[in-house]
């Protein structure tokens, strides 16, 4: 009886997400490969062509969806109830047990972003929960007073990459899944020198302090001009999509649709387009069909196209990735955005690590000076266990 019912079940939920849209697409691609001492650096698979580059036209290749993976997880379940044995063994090096990171051994996770005024700490809080449906504080540190340095984490969904124990299919939405990516707000009481300053008066029309980075964009199913205002947010322009500065100084572009992580990418300025993707192919950043979260994938008035001349890249097609913009004052040199801490990449560390505690600042930066850190995925799974904000 137990297995008919999984069966029954299975079929029933094959039924419904063979009607629902997936914002997740994937074509034929060329894929620049990493170079193998740059893959174990990372505890990346190792591959038999050790060129730093390679290229495929993907025909013997099948990459799935996130919402693909959920109709074959379902597969899964019910074999491994037949078996009823242990957790099914996974690949070396894998990158935690949720099947469409399967294909990869890291992720870009996160992007941190330093505050040094409390007040504007709290306030990016409100803008990003409060002005974007779906965003949650998923996590903090250090949240009562004292001059430590306080942290939080926002997002739509769970950030481990293991199936949450309270998800459940078909019952439960994506939102509850595992695999979201995070914005990080690190606030330093002891920092005496400001990265961004609103305008003075009812209303903030401070710049981003450095165009380096373009924006983070974010497909979501609503958001709220109002309430990004009231919270110390420049709004730039809001006619089929917004584009606003949050009260860190970050830019946010958000389009009303639906994407299965709705913190979707992070777009890059970028001196020299080439020079920029050759820097992360070495990381496992390859090119990837460039996400919509609208089924008219740009042809409409509220969801642009790719932009011309630019190269979207991710170690996966279901994680977050860059998009990277070329400069379009070729001759002028990218500024810095000084709130930008680091960008996280999530890695397997390889079999045999001795455990040390990981240096999680930055190790070095791409050719438009954003900052790349590296988070073991122990580490990261340990952390949310310490800082988890009950929801």
């Amino acid at each position: 009886m137990v297995m008919v019912a999984i069966a029954t079940r299975a079929a029933f939920l094959v039924a419904c997400l063979s009607y629902e849209a997936s914002s997740f697409s994937v074509a034929p691609q060329t894929s620049l490969k990493p170079s193998k001492a740059q893959r174990s650096h990372l505890g990346l698979s190792p591959s038999d062509n050790d060129g730093d580059f390679h290229s495929s036209d993907g025909s013997d290749e099948i990459t799935h969806t996130r919402r693909s993976i959920l109709n074959q997880g379902l597969v899964a379940t019910t074999a491994a109830a037949m078996a009823a044995t242990g957790s099914p063994v996974q690949r070396a090096n894998a990158l935690g047990t949720l099947p469409e990171f399967s294909d990869t051994n890291a992720i870009f996770q996160s992007i941190t972003i330093d505050v040094t005024d409390k007040a504007q700490y709290d306030q990016t809080i409100e803008f990003f929960t409060k002005s974007f449906d779906g965003m949650k504080l998923l996590r903090q540190r250090n949240s009562g007073g004292g001059g430590v340095v306080k942290d939080a984490w926002l997002g739509f969904g769970p950030e481990t990459l293991s199936t949450p124990p309270d998800f459940e299919l078909p019952v439960s939405a994506l939102s509850q899944y595992g695999g979201h990516a995070a914005i990080h707000l690190r606030y330093d009481p002891l920092a005496t020198t400001p990265l961004y300053k609103r305008s003075a008066g009812e209303f903030n029309n401070e710049p981003a302090p450095g165009d380096s980075l373009a924006y983070l964009q974010l497909g979501v199913t609503q958001y709220r001009i109002s309430q990004m205002v009231k919270s110390g947010g420049n709004v730039i322009d809001a006619f089929a999509w917004v584009n606003v500065i949050c009260p860190a100084g970050l830019p946010v572009r958000a389009i009303v649709g639906v994407s299965a992580d709705p913190m979707m990418f992070l777009a890059v300025n970028c001196q020299d387009v080439a020079k920029s993707e050759e820097f992360y192919a070495k990381l496992g950043f390859v090119r990837q069909e460039y996400p919509y979260c609208r089924l008219n994938k740009g042809q409409g008035q509220f969801e642009p196209e790719q932009p011309k001349k630019s190269v979207y890249v991710a170690p996966s097609p279901n994680s977050m990735g860059i998009l990277l913009l070329q400069n379009e004052k070729r001759k002028k040199a990218v500024t810095p955005n000084p709130v930008l801490r680091s960008l996280n990449v999530v890695y397997a560390p390889p079999e045999g690590s001795d455990g040390a505690a990981p240096n999680l600042d930055p190790q070095f930066s791409d050719p438009s000076s954003v900052p790349i850190s590296f988070v073991p995925l122990d580490y990261l799974e340990k952390e949310i266990k310490m800082t988890v904000v009950p929801q």
